[in-house]
C-alpha cells in the first residue's frame, strides 16, 4: 500500500477542501452534489491531493446543510480507487467556506486483496 493511502487512512482527520471549477461557490458545489461526482482535495499533502469522489448518497448526508442561505455542513461519502487501493473518502464540509476535514478507509488492500492481505474475489 502506498504512503500516501497509508497518511490519509490513519491517525486523525485531514484538512480538506472541496475543489470547484469555474468558480468554488456553494451554487456550482450544489450543482456537483445532484450531478452526484464532486473533488475533494487533501491540503496537507505535498502539492495536496485531488480526488474525483463518486457520490455515495447513501452514506451521504446533507440534513445539516442549507443550500439557500450557504450555512450548515454536509458530510460526503464515495468509493473510489487510490494508486491500485479501493477506498472511501470522507469529508466533513462546512458550506460557507467549502472546507473541513477528511479521510479515507481502505475497502480492500493493494492490486485487489482486501485488508488482511487476502485476495479478494471480482
Amino acid at each position: 500500500m502506498s504512503d500516501l493511502v497509508k497518511r490519509l487512512s490513519q491517525g486523525t482527520a485531514h484538512p480538506v477542501e472541496v475543489s470547484l471549477r469555474p468558480e468554488r461557490n456553494v451554487k456550482t458545489f450544489k450543482e456537483a452534489l445532484d450531478r452526484g461526482y464532486v473533488h475533494i482535495k487533501f491540503t496537507n499533502t505535498q502539492g495536496g491531493t485531488e480526488l474525483g469522489v463518486p457520490i455515495d448518497q447513501s452514506r451521504t448526508d446533507s440534513r445539516a446543510a442549507d443550500f439557500e442561505s450557504e450555512t450548515g455542513r454536509i458530510r460526503i461519502a464515495g468509493d473510489l480507487m487510490l494508486n491500485y487501493v479501493k477506498v472511501r473518502c470522507i469529508a466533513d464540509i462546512e458550506l460557507p467556506s467549502m472546507q473541513g476535514q477528511g479521510h479515507l478507509e481502505v475497502l480492500e488492500g493493494e492490486h485487489g486483496t482486501d485488508a488482511n492481505g487476502a485476495r479478494a474475489s471480482r
